[in-house]
């Protein structure tokens, strides 16, 4: 089986890093050709980037981030592709064992949708480039009453040929420390060989640790995992991993060629109670979900990897995916 890097070979005389304004339906889309990449996007709805796809030798193209063919864009917190903002918090969230709520410092009972709000989220664009743009969350009545606090989170990608950076920033505007927990949803095509399945591909999280998310909202420990496990292994679904001893997760088919990178944050190991989250539909999905989150679901209740912003401070989380 060929290498990427061979087969984008010949594309290197690529017009780089060139944005251009698309129309889906009515609404405006931006895309990126970089090298042998095409990214697109959705700045104002969940500042979703949508898909990333690398063309190959021969007329061929590789999906990275899948897309559905007919996504219903009315709709989009239900569309089963590219990378959904996880603000404030990921997964779900629970008040003494009721889902959909949690409690802040201040002993106030709020509601919390599942993953929070910024997936289909307003935005405004705030910048854009040849190389990217920054998207920055406009709170609506919804989204006060669930999280009511002075603040500014936007979100940041910045393209490249072979990889891409997505940096989450939280500013605290308010007097008091600003809670948060957020992730990424990345939808990543799967298989992308033909005449291969989920059972010929391998994911590497170098975790010690592994939880189950329990129905009432506690962690339950999960004792039976390895670091090196089969995508086609069904055990892995809904798998949270934590204890990271690097920041490096690799997946791609066993001969270890056209593996995808993923880097949770930029220091060589990330904190303690950081997450990566395994998760895919069903077994006929077109996708398989490899989720870098700050830390595990339900964060506010039982405290295990949540983030305090404090007053007139600021917080980054970056990721970067990539095929180098």
């Amino acid at each position: 089986m060929a290498t990427l890097s061979a087969s984008i070979l010949c594309l290197s005389s690529f017009i780089l890093g060139r944005m251009d304004t698309l129309d889906d339906h009515g609404h405006r889309i931006l895309q990126w050709r970089i090298g042998a990449s095409t990214y697109r996007a959705w700045p104002e709805v969940g500042a979703r980037l949508m898909d990333w796809k690398i063309a190959l030798a021969g007329g061929r193209a590789r999906s990275v981030i899948h897309w559905p063919d007919s996504p219903d864009l009315a709709k989009p917190a239900k569309i089963r592709g590219g990378n959904p903002i996880l603000f404030p918090f990921a997964a779900r969230t629970f008040d003494r064992g009721d889902l959909g709520y949690w409690r802040a410092a201040d002993g106030v009972r709020r509601p919390m949708p599942m993953h929070g709000f910024a997936r289909d989220g307003a935005f405004a664009l705030d910048h854009a480039d040849d190389t990217g743009f920054t998207a920055v969350l406009q709170p609506g009545p919804a989204t006060r009453e669930a999280y009511p606090y002075d603040y500014r989170f936007s979100v940041t990608y910045t393209f490249a040929e072979l990889s891409f950076w997505v940096e989450l920033e939280l500013a605290n505007h308010g007097p008091e420390p600003l809670p948060w927990c957020a992730g990424h949803h990345f939808y990543f095509e799967l298989p992308w060989h033909d005449g291969l399945t989920r059972a010929d591909y391998t994911v590497r999280i170098p975790a010690k640790k592994a939880f189950r998310h329990a129905a009432d909202g506690h962690l339950e420990p999960e004792k039976n995992f390895t670091e090196e496990t089969s995508l086609g292994d069904p055990a892995i679904v809904d798998l949270i991993r934590c204890k990271l001893k690097s920041n490096l997760i690799t997946f791609g088919p066993k001969s270890d060629e056209e593996n995808l990178k993923i880097r949770h944050g930029r220091e060589p190991v990330p904190p303690p109670w950081a997450a990566v989250v395994t998760w895919t539909e069903n077994d006929a999905s077109p996708f398989y979900c490899v989720e870098p989150w700050m830390g595990p679901p339900n964060s506010p209740e039982h405290k295990n990897g949540l983030h305090l912003v404090p007053p007139g401070g600021s917080e980054k989380f970056s990721v970067e995916v990539s095929l180098l």
